[in-house]
């Protein structure tokens, strides 16, 4: 055998070699077996996006794979609203975690949901550039502000500040924009201010560039941020399962309630095995805000 194909052979076999541990370290098989599952004996797809208001997810599945119930349901990240909404509709995905107004005009619309369960509260805020001079919400007249969808209690929040200041929602300019943008984009100018959950306005104070202007409690103090949702298909058919979910992920609040230690411990995991994100930002958010 001649030396350039023995180079081949082994490329190809390193190739081989590395995608195979990718795959076995990696992949999550218990998605592809649970798709395959006959209806009635899948576990639910659960949405949800990087965000502190749906920490109750990760935890949930971390702790439940960690005990001989194992994972009781699927969890799926996702980067933004609008397209956890559009696979809750094709029933991609049986349950998620979604921002209140949202799960409020799909329901109002006809997509047969319900919510389950209420979510966290408090972990919102409007953060400006630090260098950019706005220092009163009045001084963001005439600048553009991101929100994670028209249907998101953080607009809302924007418009109650607006109208505490008898200012009107054409004096804004507000971009929808996914959360996992919006501090990049803060940071490059591209926008001005963004309204959103944590963890990314922590990521803007840490890395420097953002500064809060103010948080949701302080104008509104019963401020209700995410809701989980359940396709009412699966609350008829289903009713054990769905019961379970609850549980599970009511069992996960009162477990992150329990102190520092389990914030911090929920802050690193979840920031490493599903967030993908540094595992400072959720420390950060969690025990220097009160954020669930």
């Amino acid at each position: 055998m001649s030396d350039a194909k023995r180079i081949i052979l082994g490329l190809l076999l390193w190739t081989t070699v590395v995608s195979a541990m990718h795959l076995g370290l990696n992949f999550d098989w218990s998605v592809v077996i649970n798709d395959r599952l006959p209806g009635n004996k899948r576990k639910f797809n659960v949405a949800y996006i990087p965000v502190t208001c749906h920490l109750a997810c990760p935890v949930t599945d971390y702790i439940s794979r960690r005990t001989d119930l194992g994972n009781i349901f699927i969890p799926r990240m996702f980067q933004g609203f609008p397209e956890i909404k559009e696979a809750l509709i094709a029933n991609k995905m049986q349950a998620a975690f979604m921002v209140a107004p949202m799960a409020i005009a799909l329901k109002a619309q006809g997509v047969p949901i319900r919510i389950v369960y209420l979510g966290h509260r408090y972990g919102s805020a409007v953060v400006v550039h630090r260098d950019g001079g706005i220092k009163t919400f009045p001084e963001l007249k005439g600048h553009t502000i991101a929100i994670p969808s028209r249907f998101s209690d953080e607009r809302l929040i924007v418009f109650r500040v607006l109208k505490e200041y008898g200012m009107k929602p054409s004096d804004l300019r507000m971009v929808e924009m996914a959360p996992a943008d919006v501090a990049g984009a803060l940071a490059a100018r591209a926008i001005d201010a963004f309204s959103m959950g944590e963890p990314y306005p922590s990521q803007a104070e840490i890395v420097g560039f953002g500064r809060v202007l103010f948080h949701a409690r302080e104008h509104w103090p019963d401020y209700m941020s995410c809701v989980l949702v359940v396709r009412q298909d699966m609350i008829d058919h289903r009713p054990d399962a769905v019961q379970t979910l609850v549980d599970g992920i009511a069992r996960s609040g009162l477990w992150l309630e329990q102190g520092k230690f389990h914030r911090l411990h929920a802050a690193d995991f979840t920031a490493r095995f599903y967030y993908n994100q540094d595992p400072r930002l959720l420390r950060w958010a969690l025990t220097n805000r009160s954020t669930v």
